[in-house]
C-alpha cells in the first residue's frame, strides 16, 4: 500500500514558527516539517532541537531546516515571518513593514512552482492574507489566514470558566478583524444546544455582574495582556495554525473561524476577514454565513470597513 506523504514548510523560525513546528510534531499531523529562515543557523538549531523530541512522540515526523526550494512539493506553507516588533507602535506601521516581507516570501515560494496551500499567521493577518492571495495568484480557497481562530478559542475559554464547562463543548465563533474591531455574534452561541441568552436567564448567579460587551472587549485585549506579561504569544496561535493545517491534510471538513476572502458573503467582497468556514483537503470549501442580529451585522460591517480602508490606503 502506498503511504501518503505530507509536508509542511514553516517560513520563520521565531517563537511562533518554532511553537507551530513543535505543535505539529506533537500531534503528528504530517510526515515532514521543514523550517526556513534567513537566519539559517537559527533554523538549523530549532530543527535539531525538535528532532530530539521525536523519541517521545507518537510518530516519527522528519524535521529539518532548508531553503525556499523545499516549498516546491510542500502541501502547506505556513508564513510566520515578520519584522521585529521593536519600535512598532501601530497597526499601520506593522503593515507597512510586513507588506515587503510578505512580497519577498510569496515571490520566493511561488518561484519554486508551489501549488499547495498558504496559511498566513503574520500580522495584521487579514490584510496580509489578502496580499498573499493577490500576489500568489492561487485560488482563494488555498490562501487562508489564521484570522479569528485564536480569538474564538479565547472567547470559549472565558465562557468555559464562567459556566464551568469544557470550552470545547461551547459552540461559538468570533468574526471580523483579528484585532480590536472583532465582533461576537452572540445570537449564535450555544452550549448543549441551548442559546447563551437562555443560559444567562437560567443561571443569573453565574453571570452576575458580567456584561457581554465587556467579554468581547476582554477577548480582544487578552493578547496584549499576555504580551505585556511575557513579551510574546505563541502557544495559542501555534495550536490554531496546527488545527487549520490538520483540517487540510486530513480532509477533516472541520468548521474553523479563519481569515477568508469574502465574495458576496454577508454582502461584502474583496476583503479577507475572520468567518466560520468549512476546511478540507482543498482548503476553504465553504464560508458559513451566521444569522446576525442588526447590531451584530452593524459591528461586523464596521470591522470590514476598517480593513477595506487599509487596503485602499496601501493600494493593495
Amino acid at each position: 500500500m502506498k503511504v501518503s506523504k505530507t509536508k509542511v514548510v514553516i517560513i520563520g523560525a521565531g517563537m511562533v514558527g518554532s511553537a507551530t513546528a513543535f505543535c505539529m510534531i506533537v500531534q503528528g499531523i504530517c510526515s515532514e516539517v521543514v523550517i526556513v529562515d534567513r537566519n539559517t543557523e537559527k533554523a538549523t538549531g530549532e530543527a535539531m532541537d525538535l528532532r530530539h523530541s521525536i523519541e517521545y512522540q507518537h510518530r516519527n515526523v522528519r524535521v529539518r531546516s532548508g531553503g525556499y526550494e523545499e516549498c516546491s512539493d510542500a502541501d502547506i506553507v505556513v508564513i510566520t515571518a515578520s519584522i521585529p516588533m521593536g519600535n512598532i507602535i501601530s497597526r499601520n506601521q506593522l503593515l507597512e513593514k510586513n507588506i515587503g516581507v510578505m512580497n519577498a516570501v510569496v515571490d520566493s515560494v511561488m518561484a519554486t512552482g508551489f501549488h499547495g496551500h498558504f496559511i498566513v499567521v503574520s500580522n495584521p493577518v487579514d490584510i496580509l492574507s489578502y496580499q498573499v492571495y493577490k500576489r500568489s495568484g492561487l485560488p482563494k480557497s488555498q490562501v487562508i489566514g489564521t484570522g479569528t481562530s485564536l480569538e474564538t478559542a479565547r472567547l470559549k475559554n472565558i465562557l468555559g470558566d464562567i459556566i464551568g464547562i469544557d470550552p470545547r463543548s461551547i459552540h461559538a465563533y468570533v468574526i471580523g478583524e483579528h484585532g480590536e474591531t472583532m465582533t461576537v455574534p452572540w445570537s449564535t452561541v450555544r452550549v448543549g444546544g441551548k442559546d447563551i441568552f437562555k443560559i444567562i436567564e437560567d443561571n443569573p448567579g453565574r453571570f452576575e455582574g458580567i456584561d457581554l460587551d465587556e467579554l468581547v472587549d476582554q477577548t480582544a485585549k487578552v493578547g496584549f495582556e499576555i504580551f505585556n506579561r511575557k513579551g510574546s504569544t505563541q502557544f495559542g496561535i501555534a495550536s490554531a495554525t496546527t488545527a487549520i493545517a490538520s483540517a487540510i491534510l486530513q480532509d477533516e471538513m472541520r468548521m474553523l473561524s479563519v481569515s477568508a476572502l469574502l465574495d458576496g458573503e454577508y454582502g461584502e467582497s474583496g476583503v479577507y476577514c475572520g468567518v466560520p468556514a468549512i476546511i478540507g483537503r482543498k482548503g476553504i470549501l465553504e464560508i458559513t454565513q451566521c444569522h446576525l442580529s442588526d447590531h451584530e451585522h452593524h459591528s461586523f460591517v464596521a470591522s470590514i470597513q476598517s480593513m477595506k480602508k487599509l487596503i485602499q490606503d496601501f493600494d493593495l
